[in-house]
C-alpha cells in the first residue's frame, strides 16, 4: 500500500506529518510489537516513527529548494517495514513550497556604460533575480525605479523565467548628466512577498558631439621687435566638454598661416603657449595676425578656430643706409668748388623719430654735403684740390638716425684726383759745376742732371735736351763736345777735352714733361777743363836746331858768379804741370858751373884756372812737376877763350852781374802768374759752389 502526506517544508523538528498506524488501519500496539522500522530513500533520515503512537515526526529541516530545487512538485519516499510477518509500506510526502526566499540578484550593484548617441529603444539587459521558491512563491515581477530616460521591459520565456531590460526611451546627453542611478526591485508572487533591490548606475559614454570652444573669440598681444627666441605671445584656453580622447584637445597652427608666420611663431599643442622661434622685424611686418585651431581626439576629430593679433613695437635696431645714387671714384684736380662728386640717397627703416637721418663728413676734407631734399645729399668739393699735396681721398659719410641710442653707418668713397699738367719739371739744383780732366775717353758721363715732376704718368715722363747758352763764344757749339741721354739725364763726352784749347764750358739742359702742352725748365751747367800733364817742357833758348848741343864762349877772365847763359823752358800746360825746374845733369866739371832751379840762368861757380879744360860740355834737363813729371834735355857746350868772334854763339855772354833778365823770361813769368791766379780763383768758386 502507498500512503501520501503533504507538508510544508522548514517544519520544525518533531512536527507532525501523519499517523501511519491510523492511516493503515492497525492498531498502535501491533505495530510497536511487529518491530515498526522507517527506511529512507535518501541518505538523510528527515522523518521518524513513533511506534507507541504511530506518528510519523520530522526529524530534521526540511529545505524543499535543496531537495528538488525548481521542480514544480518535490517528493521524499519513506519505506516501513514490519515484521511477524513481513510486510512494506511505502509512504510518499510531498513537500509544499512555502515563501522562505527572496528574489535575490547576482549583485547588488550593476554598472552599464551606455554610448550617449545610442538609439531611442535600445534595450539593455540586466541578469534576473533568482528564486528558489516555486509556483506563486517564485519571482513575479519587477519593477524600475522613476527615471527620465528609461523604462523597464520584462522579457518572459517558455521556461517561466523572466529577464528584466532597460529600454532607452529619451536620447542621453553625457554633458548633461553622466551618470545615471537606477534601482530594479524584483518581487515574488507569496504572501507577504518578498523582494530584493540592486542598484544599477549606467555611465554615459562619450561621444564626440561637441567642439573645442575658446574662451575668448579673438586674442591680441604687443611684443616689442627683436624679442628674443621663447618670449611667451600669449598662452590659449580652449575647454571641450566631452571627455577622454573626446575632450583631449591639441592646438596648432592654421594652414592659413603662410610658411613665413610659421617660422616667427610656433604653439604647444598641449599648453596652447604661443611662442616667438623666428625675428621679429618691425620694418617687415606691423601686425601679424595667427589663425589658431584647436581639435580634440575624437573620431571623427572636432575642431575650432580663433585669431590671435600680434602687434610689434618699433626699437630702433636698424642703422641708416647709405646708397650711391651717383658716384665718379676719380675726379680732376682742377675741378672748380662746388662739383658734385656723389649723389647719396640716405634711408632708415625704423620708424618716427628712429627713421630720420643726418649726415655729415669730417670738416678736414675739402669736400662738403648739401641737402638737396629729405633723404638725399651731394657731395661736393669745398675749395681747389691739389694732386700733388693729396693724391687720394676716403672720404666717410657718417649717417646717423634720432633714436635713443641712436645708431649710425659709415660709408668710405675712395676718390682718386686724376692728374693735371699743372707742374713744370724742377732741376735738382738751379746749376750745376763738372770738372772734367781733359784727355777723358769718349762717351764717359760727366754729369747727371736730373729733374722731378709731381705729376703723374704721362704728365711727369721728363726729356732731356743740351741748348746753347747765351753769352758764349757763337763758334763753340757744346753739341759738338757733348751729347744727354733723353730720359737718364746723363750727359756724355763726344770728343776728349783739350785743356790747352778749351778751359770752359758752359751750356743749358732743358728738361720737358709728356703733358699737352708740355711744360719745361732750364739748368746751366758749368764744365770746368781740368788740366793734365801731357805736355813736356819745350826749350826755347837756345835753339839747339837739328843738332842737340848749342856751343858758348866765355873769356878764361870770366868772375864768378857771373851768367854765362840762361835756359828758357816753356810748358803748354798749366799749374803744377807747368812749374818748371832746371836741373844739371852732368858736367866736364861739376864744380865749375850751376843752374838754377827755376830760371834756368847758368852761372859760373869760380874763376878760371889755368888747369881746366878749354872746353865744358853741360847737360841741362828741364822737368815739369806734373804726375809723372816730363821733361827735356839740352846740351850746352862752353868754350874757354879770348874774346874773339862768336859765329856759333846763339847770344852773347855776359860777365857783369847787374844784367837784367831777358823780356821773354819776363814773359814767362808773368804768364806763369796770371795761369796760377785764374786757377786758384776758379778752384776756390768752384769748392764754394760745392759747399
Amino acid at each position: 500500500a502507498q500512503i501520501r502526506y503533504s507538508i510544508p517544508e522548514e517544519l520544525t523538528r518533531g512536527a507532525f506529518v501523519g499517523n501511519i498506524a491510523k492511516d493503515l488501519g492497525t492498531d498502535v500496539a501491533k505495530l510497536a510489537a511487529a518491530n515498526l522500522q522507517v527506511l529512507s530513500d535518501s541518505d538523510s533520515q528527515y522523518f521518524s516513527v513513533n511506534v507507541n503512537t504511530g506518528v510519523i515526526m520530522v526529524s530534521e529541516r526540511i529545505d524543499r529548494e535543496q531537495l528538488c530545487g525548481q521542480n514544480p512538485r518535490c517528493f521524499l519516499h519513506l519505506k516501513l517495514a514490519i515484521e511477524n510477518p513481513v510486510e512494506f509500506y511505502r509512504i510518499e510526502v510531498e513537500i509544499l513550497d512555502i515563501n522562505d526566499n527572496a528574489p535575490e540578484f547576482p549583485s547588488d550593484e550593476v554598472s552599464l556604460r551606455i554610448y550617449e548617441l545610442a538609439s531611442l529603444g535600445a534595450r539593455f539587459p540586466i541578469q534576473p533575480a533568482q528564486d528558489p521558491d516555486v509556483g506563486t512563491n517564485t519571482l513575479q515581477t519587477y519593477h524600475l525605479s522613476a527615471n527620465e530616460n528609461f523604462n523597464l521591459n520584462v522579457k518572459a520565456r517558455t521556461d517561466g523565467g523572466k529577464f528584466p531590460e532597460l529600454v532607452l526611451e529619451r536620447a542621453l546627453d553625457r554633458e548633461l548628466r553622466a551618470f545615471h542611478h537606477l534601482v530594479l526591485t524584483a518581487e515574488d508572487g507569496g504572501s507577504p512577498p518578498q523582494s530584493s533591490k540592486t542598484h544599477i548606475t549606467i555611465q554615459v559614454l562619450d561621444a564626440n558631439d561637441n567642439h573645442p570652444v575658446f574662451d575668448r573669440p579673438s586674442y591680441g598681444a604687443r611684443l616689442v621687435e627683436n624679442s628674443p627666441l621663447g618670449t611667451l605671445v600669449v598662452k590659449l584656453n580652449a575647454t571641450d566638454v566631452d571627455e577622454g580622447p573626446n575632450g583631449d584637445i591639441r592646438y596648432s597652427l592654421s594652414s592659413h598661416n603662410s610658411a613665413a608666420l610659421r617660422q616667427i611663431f610656433a604653439i604647444d599643442e598641449q599648453t596652447g603657449e604661443i611662442r616667438v622661434q623666428g625675428n621679429l622685424d618691425f620694418e617687415e611686418a606691423t601686425v601679424y595676425e595667427i589663425e589658431v585651431e584647436a581639435k580634440d581626439m575624437g573620431s571623427p576629430t572636432m575642431e575650432e578656430h580663433c585669431s590671435v593679433v600680434v602687434e610689434i613695437t618699433d626699437v630702433n635696431d636698424n642703422a641708416p643706409e647709405v646708397i650711391l645714387t651717383s658716384f665718379s671714384s676719380s675726379l680732376s684736380e682742377d675741378a672748380p668748388p662746388g662739383t658734385v662728386v656723389a649723389v647719396i640717397h640716405v634711408r632708415d627703416r625704423d620708424s618716427g623719430e628712429q627713421g630720420k637721418v643726418q649726415c655729415h663728413v669730417s670738416p678736414d676734407l675739402p669736400f662738403q654735403l648739401r641737402k638737396d631734399y629729405e633723404h638725399q645729399y651731394s657731395l661736393l668739393t669745398s675749395t681747389h684740390l691739389d694732386r700733388e699735396h693729396i693724391a687720394y681721398y676716403n672720404v666717410t659719410i657718417s649717417a646717423s638716425d634720432l633714436g635713443s641710442p641712436p645708431l649710425s653707418r659709415h660709408t668710405i668713397l675712395p676718390i682718386a684726383l686724376a692728374d693735371v699738367n699743372d707742374n713744370a719739371p724742377q732741376f735738382e739744383q738751379a746749376s750745376y759745376e763738372v770738372l772734367v780732366a781733359e784727355n777723358n775717353p769718349v762717351g764717359s758721363v760727366l754729369v747727371t742732371v736730373s729733374a722731378a715732376d709731381p705729376d703723374s704718368e704721362q704728365n711727369s715722363r721728363l726729356s732731356y735736351s743740351i741748348l746753347r747758352a747765351g753769352g758764349t763764344d757763337p763758334g763753340l757749339d757744346p753739341t759738338s763736345y757733348l751729347s744727354i741721354h733723353p730720359t737718364s739725364g746723363q750727359v756724355s763726352a763726344k770728343l776728349p777735352f783739350d785743356y790747352e784749347q778749351t778751359t770752359y764750358l758752359q751750356f743749358h739742359v732743358e728738361v720737358s714733361d709728356g703733358g699737352s702742352p708740355a711744360l719745361r725748365n732750364r739748368t746751366l751747367v758749368h764744365v770746368f777743363i781740368v788740366d793734365q800733364n801731357d805736355n813736356a817742357p819745350r826749350v826755347h833758348f837756345p835753339r839747339a836746331g837739328e843738332e842737340s848741343t848749342t856751343q858758348f864762349r866765355i873769356s878764361p877772365s870770366t868772375a864768378p858768379p857771373a851768367l854765362i847763359t840762361k835756359v828758357v823752358a816753356i810748358d803748354a800746360d798749366s799749374g803744377r804741370n807747368a812749374w818748371l825746374s832746371y836741373h844739371l845733369v852732368e858736367a866736364t866739371d861739376p864744380g865749375l858751373f850751376s843752374v838754377a832751379l827755376r830760371s834756368g840762368e847758368i852761372r859760373i861757380m869760380r874763376a878760371l884756372q889755368d888747369t881746366d879744360a878749354s872746353a865744358h860740355e853741360l847737360l841741362v834737363v828741364v822737368r815739369d812737376a806734373g804726375d809723372p813729371p816730363l821733361s827735356t834735355a839740352v846740351t850746352l857746350v862752353v868754350l874757354v877763350e879770348e874774346k874773339g868772334p862768336e859765329a856759333l854763339q846763339g847770344s852773347e855772354a855776359r860777365a857783369t852781374d847787374g844784367g837784367g833778365l831777358p823780356m821773354i823770361t819776363l814773359y814767362l813769368i808773368v804768364s806763369l802768374v796770371l795761369i796760377s791766379t785764374v786757377s786758384l780763383v776758379g778752384l776756390a768758386a768752384l769748392a764754394a759752389r760745392c759747399l
